[in-house]
């Protein structure tokens, strides 16, 4: 059952965040700021060579170097620890060949890509530390690289890992039978798409700071992390300790995206050296490190093929997905292939789909969640696809769509890949995108264009569905203090959702008490014992609802002291703008600190009435959630010279009834960024011998802020029935409707021309050969 709320006074108001003042004056304390007396600067030696074998490691020249406190390799640290760096999620009996491929945390005998970690330095200064790495002398034995998955599983192609033999990591299948439906189609589109490997770009890079108390056996870590009870408890397994000698600690984070979801080598290096040295160690990710080494995203190649009948139904689909993990697995690496397998279908009442997936060992850097994990890449492929059906069966691309949706009456939908959707109206999202950009009036101009000449128009769309609310349990332990100050702790670890603000709201909202008087307390396992993290989108839809059905708990609580305070039936008490009072009789009234107080001690209560004003039950949820929503958008192509401008994007996104309106659109205006830059800018390249050639900000291209139009964002509420707010997640969404929104803009743009198919990003040079081609 779901908690009844009064008329909102704080829930679904535009609120600005209460985090900000700090950050934008500077004020925010960040991992790199940390400053503890006696600190060593940490420095890691990384290899050159995608792949190479390692002969030797000489380290006497560093060790002589000025500031050098400690040069250590993997023969020095590895056998002092308990395992390799962790692989959260376990294989299950839908995965098959799948071998276990462990990460080690400096490497010894092999590197298997440019940026594995083979020593670390420990220095009285960061520059001292990093001049003594190149007084590290390695002899390599370089070995032939492959950076192409295709490549990869070809017969004799180079073995990343010889003890396992293959580069195939694992393969993955799901879904039913869709032969039949093959046999029996009156029409059928294959298309080929490349997903590219894309770099998070977090505005701050990776940092750790380690301080160990010998005394007392305790370490403490500040980490620029997602989730640091996750960090404890690994770095604890990792280093050999009880879980309860370490404390993890989040600061402020610059950004994460997914990327800092995982545990990495220097997360376990820190700790490991400030307990050799007995002082503080620090280390700070340079921006190239970071490119090079902390985890990137996407990487698919998907094959698809949609079967038919002539007027546009939709009778199956058929995808076989290669997807890149990199050198070796990370946190949650064998996950992404089955989202996108679960979300191949996305909003289309599709009774038939089968998914294979191969997932293959390079000689790149691990390949991650970012922004979406799989679920972008399901959105893309299946957007992309009824793009090419309609155009090949001479339909217009919404009228398509609507043949196909699910309808709104065949919710909880479960779909041939075994998702069950919650809820939703799809039809609606569209309808209301197509009316607010002027669809028809766009497809007018379009034609007169054509005719005309000049810069070409395209008009691009895209309805998505993602899974998010992932489980199994978040904490929000609500206080109410003796003053009627409370204090909120979450498991959730926000780096730029707006927790601080969210949570008070919820709280404020089943309280009744002001915003003001409300404190979010997170990431900090010594105070917030237990969480999972902020990933995933769950974090509204999980900890929200933690928030919320404990700080119903707490409110009940007070209104049965308030009950016994005015000698009133509980049932009869009514919280109203802070005051408990009988129903209909507002003017005999207790406070919320005349309540507490009485609870606290001061007060002739009942025993079971005394102690504290508290509530600490997780919210486990009976299931995931699936926003959804259409995203339009217009761009210009000069014929030219091929650049490619966003010119207007609508967005109707439905992530339930908002908690507060202004931080989904910031979501969404950053989930927005993030698609355009894949669709139009963003490549992690590598070359044929597993260089990364787009290292650094000079050659990964990030887009700018003139690259974007003013975005015209706007909603649907539809709730979902798994958990009290009726919220479904909202942060990375936009990511997701995006990006095949403006690769159907482009193509739209060019379809005259003969174009079908241009893998993104859609650079100037790429769309300039096609129109040339053409």
């Amino acid at each position: 059952m779901q908690p009844t709320l009064a008329a909102p006074q704080f829930m679904g108001v535009r609120i600005k965040r209460r985090e900000d003042p700090k950050l934008i004056t500077g004020q925010g304390q960040y991992t790199g700021d940390i400053q503890l007396d006696n600190m060593l600067h940490m420095a890691v030696l990384r290899s050159p060579y995608a792949h190479a074998r390692i002969e030797s490691i000489d380290v006497h020249a560093a060790q002589a170097m000025p500031g050098v406190v400690d040069v250590l390799t993997g023969a020095d640290i590895n056998g002092q620890l308990t395992g390799p760096l962790p692989m959260t999620m376990a294989f299950d009996e839908s995965y098959s060949n799948a071998h276990e491929i462990a990460r080690p945390v400096l490497s010894e005998h092999k590197v298997r890509y440019v940026g594995d970690p083979i020593a670390v330095v420990l220095a009285e200064s960061a520059y001292e530390a990093a001049d003594a790495l190149d007084a590290i002398h390695v002899r390599y034995q370089p070995l032939p690289a492959v950076a192409d998955p295709e490549k990869a599983l070809a017969a004799g192609a180079p073995l990343l890992h010889d003890e396992v033999g293959t580069n195939l990591a694992f393969q993955w299948a799901g879904g039913n039978d869709v032969d039949a439906a093959f046999a029996a189609a009156e029409h059928i589109t294959e298309l080929r798409l490349v997903n590219q490997r894309l770099i998070p770009s977090a505005m701050e890079p990776r940092a750790v700071t380690a301080d160990y108390d010998a005394a007392n056996e305790h370490f403490t870590i500040w980490s620029s992390t997602q989730v640091p009870h996750a960090v404890q408890a690994e770095v604890a397994k990792i280093l050999g300790v009880d879980i309860e000698r370490v404390r993890s600690i989040a600061p402020e984070v610059g950004g994460g995206f997914g990327a800092k979801s995982n545990q990495f080598n220097e997360d376990i290096l820190a700790p490991f050296l400030a307990r050799k040295h007995s002082r503080p160690v620090r280390w700070v990710a340079t921006r190239s490190e970071d490119y090079q080494t902390t985890s990137h995203g996407r990487d698919q190649i998907n094959i698809v093929r949609l079967a038919a009948s002539k007027d546009g139904r939709v009778s199956a689909v058929d995808l076989k997905v290669i997807a890149d993990c990199g050198a070796y697995y990370s946190n949650v690496t064998p996950g992404i292939p089955p989202l996108t397998g679960m979300m191949m279908t996305g909003v289309y009442d599709i009774s038939n789909a089968r998914c294979r997936a191969d997932a293959v060992l390079t000689n790149k850097n691990i390949n991650e969640p970012y922004r979406g994990a799989g679920r972008p890449e399901a959105a893309f492929m299946i957007e992309r696809a009824m793009n090419v059906l309609a155009a090949e069966l001479g339909m217009d691309p919404v009228a398509l769509r609507r043949k196909n949706f699910i309808a709104p009456d065949k919710f909880p939908y479960k779909t041939a890949t075994g998702a069950t959707y919650d809820s939703g109206e799809y039809e609606k999202t569209l309808d209301k995108a197509l009316a607010l950009i002027g669809y028809d009036d766009l497809r007018a101009e379009q034609a007169r264009r054509r005719k005309e000449g000049g810069k070409l128009l395209g008009i691009g769309l895209a309805c998505y569905v993602e899974i998010c609310g992932f489980g199994p349990w978040e904490s929000g332990t609500i206080t109410v203090d003796k003053e009627a100050k409370v204090t909120v702790l979450t498991g959730t670890s926000p780096h730029g959702q707006g927790h601080h603000t969210a949570w008070a709201q919820i709280a404020a909202e089943a309280l009744q008490i002001p915003m003001e008087d409300i404190t979010v307390i997170h990431g900090d396992t010594a105070i917030v014992k237990r969480g999972i993290g902020t990933f995933g989108s769950r974090s509204a839809p999980v900890g929200g609802a933690a928030v919320l059905n404990n700080s119903v708990t707490v409110r009940e609580k007070g209104k049965a002291v308030a009950g016994h305070m005015l000698e009133a039936a509980v049932e009869d008490v009514v919280l109203e703008n802070g005051q408990f009072h009988v129903a209909g009789s507002p003017d005999i009234s207790v406070s919320w600190q005349e309540v507490a107080q009485a609870v606290y001690g001061d007060g002739n209560l009942p025993a079971e009435m005394q102690g504290d004003l508290s509530a600490d039950e997780d919210f486990s949820p009976p299931g995931e959630t699936y926003p959804f929503g259409t995203h339009i958008c217009t761009v210009e192509i000069d014929p030219d010279t091929g650049a490619v401008q966003v010119t207007r994007f609508v967005t109707v996104d439905d992530c339930g009834p908002a908690i507060n309106p202004l931080l989904i659109d910031g979501q969404v205006h950053g989930g927005i960024a993030q698609g355009i830059g894949q669709a139009l800018f963003e490549h992690a390249q590598y070359d044929e011998n597993g260089q990364l050639v787009s290292g650094s900000l000079m050659d990964y291209a990030v887009p700018r802020a003139d690259n974007f139009p003013i975005y015209e964002n706007n909603r649907t509420e539809t709730p979902t029935p798994l958990n009290p707010l009726g919220v479904k997640g909202i942060g990375e969404a936009a990511t997701i409707g995006s990006t095949p929104a403006v690769a159907n803009a482009v193509h739209d743009a060019l379809a005259h021309l003969g174009v079908r198919q241009l893998d993104m990003p859609f650079t100037a040079e790429k769309v300039w050969r096609a129109i040339q081609g053409k």
